[in-house]
């Protein structure tokens, strides 16, 4: 009698680099290759159109590749615990493999599944390949608990061995002797269903913008590697309308359903680097959207909760409020925004927004505008986003709240500067926002301040052919981060300021769709918070403390803010994104030029000489002097005896204040910056604290 193999397919639907199906095959005389659709999770509505759109063509694509193989793909409907009891039975099976699903609910289903097996005499092949790592030597190497900061796991798999080599790809002559009993009525039986079959209404459907499938996503790879400029210059990509729409190198739809491996990615990307880089070794951050995705994966492992706040250990508990018909607007497009509204456009229409867009629109509804649980956020992305992946849909959206990972509350998105800085001429809001078409740029984010002739002329009257806002963002905001100050002094009293661990917002590293992303900092007249970002951290780097004090930090709409923030920057890193980082702390009312004071290195007459020549080239001229400091600073003795500080002060209006803070990272070496409209001496005792920082961190990082 021959041996007969079942693989059951789930998230790894692809022949390249999958090794539980290469050994089921080995040594078996017939295999089938099964997916388990569940009638009842297709009927449920918390996966959208798109999603069922995107995973019917990845088996339609799988099945086609299979019968390259002279076999077939058998989608059997039901529940897997009903299911593999008959097959194994009617099939007469001996083997089953899967792909290892570290996700508390597939461990727990999958724990099911392998002791039906066991009774049934069927030998069971489990190997990993939807994650770079083994999750489980990540937590055993911490000690037995996953690492709750970036710069802790990055720490913690440097100390691992190296990865795996993708396996090769089945071919016929993998399959050798092994074959497919296929029945004349296999469609019948077993094909992949349509989504009218799944009860969908089509009507009206446009075409897919994300086409699903191993085929395409191997295509897609390749023209991601053809960007050699990118991975050779090593820079991110500039933001601009373009960037906000679908790209055909964007690969995390098929990241998530496993149509792409992700040892494949990784290691296409090192030998690309290599090649370009003359063989020198590639910097983590080079893979900065895979491991994040590692990351997220490693903190869900072991937490059946991690997508809920009560009962979750690490997720911060807010008070968050309930307004049904507050999240219905949000999720619509109907918030009056069209910034907002236009993201969630796009995301109901084609299943992707860009990452920036998930932090405005997830900023909005939870701590920055409305504050809406960002579980009800997370459950809207899982039925829209064709990404959308239990553990990093949850954790992004905690992150992006607020509620763990990052607790830098105090940055939040304008809802009409961001998208304005983006997109200045509109275009994105045009394309999905038709209505709004006929506004001139200067309203078009904020149309509600256009005077009644131009709304005539554009054919949108605001109330009535698109909503008011529904918040007034620059009091709702301002609300907001008190409440979240309040939530944050309040635990740190019982828990230590030690467990409040901060990470880095730079989980996308590079890519186009990525999980998340870098966020460009946010200084818009108008907007009275910041839409900043803490940058990569890591041993070898320059700190810069940048401190906006009490009644200093107030933008067009008075809020005010005491922010104090470490910002770590990477040397090889372009200076301009900590540039971008200081800016958010540089604000002024329309009219009004604030006080600047920053902390220098070297001999300040010189520096002072070269900032007026630089002044001199700005249609806004700044007001410079040099603050007589003595050089007597507390920390001399511990900065080195032959170090020369200095403070300029600078009077400037809001568009020359980019170009010196610029003028300041690339010409010294910068310790502080600090943002303050009168009380110089508070913040020279702020500058002086920060350094006093500074110095701690230091002795703590040569103590480890």
């Amino acid at each position: 009698m021959g041996v007969n193999a079942v693989h059951w397919f789930r998230k790894g639907l692809r022949l390249h680099d999958n090794p539980a199906l290469r050994e089921c095959i080995q040594g078996a005389d017939t295999v089938r290759c099964v997916y388990i659709l569940d009638p009842w999770f297709a009927g449920s509505s918390n996966v959208g159109i798109n999603r069922w759109r995107f995973l019917l063509q990845c088996l339609e694509d799988l099945d086609a590749n299979l019968r390259k193989l002279n076999s077939r793909l058998f989608v059997i409907r039901g529940q897997p615990a009903d299911v593999f009891p008959r097959l194994f039975k009617e099939w007469n099976i001996a083997k089953l493999s899967i792909e290892y699903d570290s996700e508390p609910f597939g461990k727990e289903r999958d724990a099911a599944i392998k002791k039906l097996a066991s009774e049934a005499g069927v030998e069971v092949i489990v190997r990993i390949s939807h994650t770079l790592y083994d999750l489980d030597k990540i937590i055993e190497l911490n000690g037995g608990q996953p690492p709750l900061t970036y710069k802790r796991f990055q720490t913690l798999i440097s100390r691992m061995e190296p990865l795996e080599m993708p396996v090769e790809t089945i071919t016929p002559e993998v399959m050798k002797k092994c074959t497919t009993p296929v029945s004349d009525d296999h469609d019948e039986k077993y094909g992949v269903p349509s989504l009218e079959e799944l009860g969908f209404d089509t009507d009206g459907l446009p075409s897919a913008v994300w086409p699903g499938g191993e085929t395409e996503a191997l295509t897609r790879l390749e023209r991601h590697l053809e960007r050699k400029a990118w991975v050779a210059n090593f820079e991110r990509p500039r933001m601009n309308a373009n960037s906000l729409l679908a790209s055909p190198t964007g690969l995390s739809p098929y990241l998530r359903f496993g149509c792409l491996s992700c040892r494949l990615f990784y290691f296409k990307l090192t030998d690309l680097y290599k090649k370009v880089k003359k063989n020198s070794s590639p910097p983590l951050s080079l893979y900065g959207q895979l491991l994040w995705r590692e990351f997220f994966y490693t903190a869900a492992t072991n937490n059946p909760r991690f997508d809920k706040m009560e009962g979750n250990p690490i997720c911060v508990q807010i008070p968050w409020d309930k307004n049904p018909e507050a999240l219905a607007k949000w999720a619509e497009g109907r918030t009056g925004f069209p910034w907002i509204d236009a993201i969630m456009t796009q995301l109901r229409q084609e299943g992707w927004i860009h990452h920036l867009a998930r932090h405005a629109v997830a900023c909005f509804l939870t701590r920055g505008d409305l504050w809406i649980s960002w579980e009800e956020g997370m459950k809207v992305f899982e039925e829209l986003l064709l990404d959308a992946d239990w553990s990093v849909n949850a954790g992004s959206w905690m992150w992006l709240s607020c509620s763990s990972f990052f607790q830098q509350f105090f940055h939040c998105y304008c809802p009409v500067g961001f998208g304005r800085r983006t997109d200045p001429n509109g275009d994105y809001i045009r394309r999905y926002l038709p209505v709004l078409r006929g506004f001139p740029a200067k309203y078009i984010y904020d149309p509600w301040n256009a005077p009644e002739s131009i709304q005539k002329a554009a054919k949108c009257i605001i109330g009535v052919n698109y909503p008011k806002p529904m918040v007034n963002h620059a009091e709702a905001s301002r609300l907001n981060i008190e409440r979240m100050k309040q939530i944050y002094q309040q635990l740190s009293r019982y828990r230590g300021l030690g467990l409040l661990a901060t990470v880095p917002s730079n989980p996308n590293g590079n890519g186009n769709g990525g999980l998340m992303g870098y966020s460009p900092g946010e200084s818009i007249s108008g907007c009275g918070s910041t839409g900043g970002a803490q940058l990569g951290t890591g041993d070898g780097h320059t700190v810069v403390q940048s401190c906006a004090l009490g009644d200093s930090h107030t933008g067009a709409s008075g809020i005010q803010q005491q922010v104090l923030t470490q910002v770590t920057v990477k040397q090889v890193v372009s200076y301009t994104m900590l540039m971008e980082t200081i800016s958010n702390h540089i604000y002024c009312k329309q009219g009004e030029r604030p006080l600047v004071l920053a902390l220098v290195q070297g001999n300040a007459q010189i520096q002072k000489k070269k900032l007026r020549a630089l002044d001199q080239k700005s249609s806004d001229r700044a007001q410079i002097k040099l603050l007589d400091w003595k050089r007597s600073l507390p920390l001399k003795e511990h900065m080195g005896q032959n170090s020369c500080y200095s403070v300029l002060e600078l009077k400037c209006c809001e568009s020359s204040c980019s170009k010196i803070t610029y003028f300041f990272i690339n010409y010294f070496q910068l310790f502080s910056v600090v943002v303050n409209k009168s009380n110089f001496w508070n913040a020279l005792f702020l500058t002086g604290i920060s350094m006093v920082f500074n110095f701690l961190m230091t002795l703590s990082q040569r103590a480890n």
